[in-house]
């Protein structure tokens, strides 16, 4: 009976893994669209006005001020990216899990010792 209710777990804990995957790579597409969608509105905004100012279409879009807030927040949607879909990231998964052990293992020993 023991071994079925371990089979159970073990299903329910791959799911809730599975599932907090999933969550992650649709909060980092959500995260995609925001991006795209702000970015588009910021850029054409500047243009507009940088053309009312008498630029010339290729000094308005080609403007610095125009490309760094695409630049700043695609620095944080790389980042965002690798840590979504790279499996054994800096902070990915086995790390999440091996600190997880570590501190039940702290919990556990401070236990038998108190």
């Amino acid at each position: 009976m023991e071994i079925i209710e371990d089979k159970d777990h073990e299903k329910a804990q791959a799911y809730l893994r599975a599932e907090k995957k999933v969550k992650n790579i649709r909060g980092f597409y959500v995260h995609l669209l925001v991006y795209l969608c702000v970015n588009l509105f910021i850029s054409i905004k500047k243009i507009m006005r940088n053309l009312d100012n008498g630029e010339t279409f290729n000094e308005a879009f080609f403007d610095f001020g125009t490309f760094i807030v695409w630049l700043a927040w695609g620095i944080g949607l790389a980042f965002h990216a690798y840590s979504i879909f790279v499996k054994n990231g800096i902070l990915g998964s086995e790390w999440e899990e091996r600190k997880i052990r570590e501190y039940m293992g702290r919990e556990d020993q401070h236990k038998r010792y108190n």
